[in-house]
């Protein structure tokens, strides 16, 4: 299945969310709630102009997607230009085959696309800065640093790596 369709066959965060346990749900929520962002950021995002669609594999019980798709949603939340669609990655593991980690397909993995459904990158799992303070390999850097991230603080480096992606 092309991604295109794999997106149109997506639900909404809002319908995401709803369909969530309530223990996933209030974590989702807390971590979308507590994202502050500068406000030359927040302008910079408002005001992309071209259609971006971006297409999640997640799943509501996974840690990792409910400390990242809260970020990916705050940026669609202030552009309407910038669409997100989420599909379980139960179903979806051949779509998913091109994306793997270590041999594994793993979520979240968000596919940015630009108007014409062409793949313009991937982010995977994690945010850079915490996969290269990971690959560091100081322990205890890595565990104030895991500490943080299970927090949702590192949920602007969620938004920056997509940013990046749109290629802003």
């Amino acid at each position: 299945m092309i991604l295109k369709d794999l997106f149109f066959k997506g639900m909404s965060f809002q319908e995401f969310l709803e369909s969530a346990e309530d223990v996933y749900k209030e974590k989702i929520e807390k971590i979308k709630d507590s994202i502050n962002m500068d406000k030359k950021l927040v302008n910079k995002i408002k005001i992309i102009q071209k259609k971006i669609y971006i297409l999640a594999f997640a799943e509501d019980w996974c840690p990792d997607c409910q400390i990242n798709l809260p970020g990916v949603s705050f940026i669609c939340d202030l552009n309407s230009n910038i669409n997100l669609r989420i599909v379980s990655r139960e179903g979806n593991e051949e779509a998913l085959n091109k994306y793997k980690l270590h041999g594994k397909p793993k979520i979240p993995t968000f596919i940015i696309m630009d108007e014409d459904f062409e793949e313009l990158g991937v982010f995977i799992e994690l945010p850079t800065i915490l996969r290269e303070i990971i690959n560091r390999g100081n322990e205890a850097e890595i565990l104030v640093s895991k500490r943080k991230y299970k927090k949702g603080e590192y949920s602007k480096n969620t938004i920056d790596d997509v940013l990046k992606i749109i290629g802003f």
